[in-house]
């Protein structure tokens, strides 16, 4: 008659033994995974704005979701791929989670452009840019950017998605230039 064990003991022990041996044979990729999460992890909790170039974005702000950070100075134009730290109204008030997180964004408006809003729609230089959602994910209320002339030193930025927190919101609102830490260059 055979004892069956109880526990989990055996079983990790089991599991540990095999991560073990698949390790040894497959090291690089284990290393460059374990690389990535912690680089990864670094980015989430110790330094919210990029320090190496490559960049991640999970969200569906952007189509892109591998990208590289140019550094070099110069103007920033409209069409520009930017990586900036959010000092919006919303990270004082409603998402302090927010505050110097690196967001991705298209800009769409520079210095001297007209926005405008028609309802929840917003454009710039008449040309559409998106539509104030009415609520945020956790059901606050959402307003959508004051009309106003893009003031020197600011920048409106937008994402793709319909759900990307952008300068159509008051909560969100215009982009300090010296708040842009890098171009991007989309890669995949």
């Amino acid at each position: 008659m055979t004892t069956l064990r109880v526990g989990l003991g055996p079983w990790l022990l089991h599991g540990a033994r095999l991560l073990a041996r698949d390790m040894r044979r497959h090291w690089l990729v284990f290393g460059a995974v374990g690389a990535v999460w912690v680089l990864a992890l670094i980015r989430m909790f110790v330094h919210p704005l990029p320090v190496v170039p490559l960049l991640f974005n999970w969200t569906p702000s952007l189509p892109y979701k591998v990208a590289i950070a140019d550094y070099r100075s110069g103007a920033i134009s409209r069409g520009d791929l930017v990586v900036y730290a959010f000092e919006g109204p919303a990270g004082e008030v409603a998402y302090p989670g927010l505050r110097h997180q690196a967001l991705f964004k298209r800009v769409a408006g520079v210095e001297g452009d007209v926005v405008t809003v028609q309802g929840r729609d917003v454009f710039v230089n008449g040309a559409p840019v998106g539509r104030a959602k009415t609520h945020a994910f956790d059901r606050r209320e959402l307003s959508p950017i004051a009309p106003t002339v893009i003031p020197a030193g600011h920048l409106y930025v937008q994402g793709t998605s319909a759900d990307s927190f952008d300068s159509r919101y008051s909560l969100s609102g215009l982009v300090r230039v010296q708040d842009v830490k890098s171009r991007v260059i989309p890669l995949l």
